[in-house]
């Protein structure tokens, strides 16, 4: 046997609910659309959505424990994280802007967008910290290995990140193309997106476990 139906909806939920609450990937989604676009928002939910199937593995095989337990290990991630994310507020911070046809002409590739999902999740060692205290409490020995239910958990709070942020990449898309017709607001809204990460690489730099 495996994880009952209303465990299985029950945990659905609450990992919608959390993909809702403000936290620094749905910021990440956010900033992210709202300055270069839908499109953008979604790569780089596609690219935190890989970053979880790694903290999912991690959980399932153990690795997440060594993150718990060592402090050198959560340390260094978490500053690789945050520089990444001082990095990407600089380049924010300086962005100039375009107006009207033209502010589409340097949008970043598919693939940087991808990536940028990608390095913003894994390099946040509390995600694995928070996996391995949130899965176990929706797992039941007595339905079969564990390995299996903490997989089939992780792929769905994947599913319920990616309805969530799919949504939050296509509303703040919409309205930064508004945005991106103004010059002075194109500005404002790079301003807001460094400071957005600004913020995201202080608190993740100053992360306790």
């Amino acid at each position: 046997m495996m994880i009952e139906p209303q465990q299985l909806i029950l945990f659905f939920t609450t990992s919608v609910l959390l993909g809702l609450a403000p936290g620094p990937d749905i910021l990440f989604v956010l900033a992210q659309a709202a300055q270069q676009g839908r499109k953008a928002g979604l790569l780089v939910t596609l690219g935190l959505c890989t970053g979880l199937l790694v903290h999912t593995a991690a959980v399932t095989f153990g690795l997440a424990a060594v993150y718990a337990q060592s402090a050198l290990a959560f340390t260094l991630l978490k500053v690789v994280g945050a520089a990444y994310l001082a990095w990407l507020a600089w380049q924010s911070f300086r962005a100039g802007t375009q107006q009207g046809a033209a502010a589409r002409v340097d949008r970043l590739s598919l693939g940087t967008l991808y990536r940028r999902g990608i390095i913003m999740n894994i390099t946040n060692p509390k995600v694995s910290i928070f996996f391995l205290a949130f899965l176990p409490q929706f797992t039941d020995p007595a339905k079969g290995p564990l390995s299996l239910q903490l997989l089939l958990l992780g792929g769905l709070f994947i599913v319920a990140t990616i309805l969530v942020f799919s949504s939050v990449s296509l509303l703040a898309g919409a309205l930064g193309d508004r945005f991106r017709q103004s010059a002075g607001a194109q500005k404002l809204l790079n301003r807001i997106a460094g400071t957005i990460f600004a913020a995201l690489a202080v608190k993740l730099v100053t992360a306790q476990r």
